[in-house]
C-alpha cells in the first residue's frame, strides 16, 4: 500500500513541478470525480480544468469552490449527459476548439442502473462506463499526445477485477453482477492497451477507487439495487475511504511518475520520491505504461496478469476495439436517423 504520507508529499510538488496543467474531468460532480477535482485545484498551479457532469447546480458549486481554493486557476463546467455518444463528441469538439494540449483526462462516469437503453440504442450502463469513456479517449488523445509534460489518462472503474469477456453479450444485458464486473473491467483495460499502442507516449491508469461515498446509485431501480443501497447505507460509514483522502490518492494516480512510461520518461509526472518505485504494468513489466491498480495504488496480482495474457493471445484487444467502434458507429447513426 502506498502510504498517505508519501502521496501527500508527492502531491505537494505539483505546484512547482507541473504548472499550468490542462485537465478534463468527465464525471466530476460527485463522488471520486468531485473530490479529485477539488484536491487537484488545491495542489495545482494555474490549471485550466474542464468539469463535465449532468447537474448544473453541482457544477456551479464545485467550480466556485475550486476557484476559492485556486484563484489563479480556470474552472469550466460543461453540462452534458455522457451516456449519449453524440454528446461526448460535442463536448470534445468544444474542448479541442479551445485547447491545443491536454495533460490529463480523468474518467469517473458510471452508474449502477442496468436494463435501460439509451436513445442511441446502447445499454445505458455500458454507454456510460465503457463506450463513453473510450470515445472521450479517442477524441482527446491527439491533444494529450501534444502535451510537453504530463500525458495521462485515468479511468476510475474496476481495475484489478478483470475477468472473462463475454463477446456474445458485449453490452452486459444479461450478465450477473460479479460476471459483469470482470467483463467490463477487462474491456476497459484492453481498450486502454489498444489506445496505448496508438499513443505510446501517453500513460494509462485503470483503477478501482475502493469504498467512496458517491451518487453512483442515483436513479437505480429494481429489488437488487434497493438491497444494495440499503446495505451501503448501513455499512458505508464503517468502510468508506474519507473523501479528502480519496481525492489525494487519485490526484497521485494522475500525476506521479510511478505510473509513467518508465525511468526514461522523466517529464511525465512528479519524480519519484524516496519510498516510491515504478509500478508494474498490465503486461507484468515495470513502468510499461498501462496500469491496473487497486484503491491502494498497487498493481493487479499475478492471477489477473495471467488472465490478461490469455485474453491477448486470443486476440481480444482487437476484438474489443472492433466491437466498440462498431457499436459506437451504430449509436451515432441512430442519432442521425432520429
Amino acid at each position: 500500500m502506498v502510504s498517505l504520507n508519501l502521496i501527500e508529499s508527492s502531491n505537494d510538488r505539483i505546484k512547482t513541478t507541473l504548472p499550468g496543467l490542462v485537465a478534463v474531468f468527465a464525471g466530476g460532480t460527485n463522488g471520486v470525480g468531485e473530490t479529485t477535482v477539488r484536491q487537484f485545484a488545491k495542489y495545482a498551479s494555474q490549471p485550466r480544468v474542464y468539469i463535465i457532469g449532468r447537474n448544473q447546480d453541482a457544477g456551479d458549486r464545485i467550480t466556485a469552490e475550486c476557484k476559492v481554493l485556486n484563484p489563479e486557476g480556470t474552472f469550466i463546467f460543461m453540462k452534458r449527459e455522457t451516456s449519449l455518444i453524440r454528446n461526448v463528441d460535442e463536448i470534445c469538439h468544444e474542448i479541442t476548439g479551445k485547447e491545443e494540449v491536454i495533460n490529463l483526462l480523468f474518467l469517473s462516469v458510471g452508474t449502477l442502473q442496468v436494463g435501460m437503453k439509451t436513445e442511441e440504442g446502447l445499454h445505458y450502463s455500458a454507454a456510460l462506463s465503457t463506450y463513453g469513456r473510450s470515445r472521450f479517449i479517442t477524441n482527446l488523445l491527439p491533444l494529450i499526445c501534444r502535451a510537453k509534460g504530463l500525458r495521462r489518462v485515468v479511468s476510475v472503474f474496476q481495475g484489478t477485477y478483470e475477468g472473462e469477456i463475454k463477446m456474445t453479450d458485449f453490452q452486459g444485458w444479461n450478465l450477473g453482477l460479479r460476471e459483469n464486473q470482470g467483463h467490463k473491467a477487462s474491456i476497459t483495460t484492453l481498450d486502454l492497451e489498444a489506445h496505448h499502442t496508438a499513443a505510446p507516449e501517453v500513460s494509462f491508469v485503470h483503477n478501482f477507487p475502493g469504498a467512496v461515498e458517491s451518487g453512483i446509485g442515483r436513479g437505480s431501480i429494481g429489488g437488487l439495487m434497493r438491497v444494495l443501497k440499503t446495505i451501503h447505507t448501513l455499512i458505508g460509514p464503517l468502510v468508506n475511504i474519507p473523501l479528502v483522502e480519496a481525492g489525494d490518492r487519485h490526484v497521485f494516480f494522475c500525476t506521479s511518475a510511478r505510473f509513467s512510461m518508465g525511468p526514461e520518461d522523466t517529464t511525465a509526472g512528479i519524480p519519484l520520491i524516496e519510498g516510491l518505485n515504478l509500478a508494474r504494468g498490465t503486461d507484468g513489466q515495470i513502468g510499461s505504461g498501462v496500469y491496473s491498480i487497486d484503491a491502494n495504488g498497487e498493481s493487479a496480482n499475478s492471477k489477473v496478469e495471467e488472465l490478461l495474457v490469455q485474453l491477448r493471445r486470443r486476440g481480444m484487444v482487437d476484438q474489443v476495439r472492433k466491437q466498440m467502434e462498431s457499436d459506437i458507429n451504430a449509436a451515432l447513426t441512430s442519432s442521425k436517423d432520429n
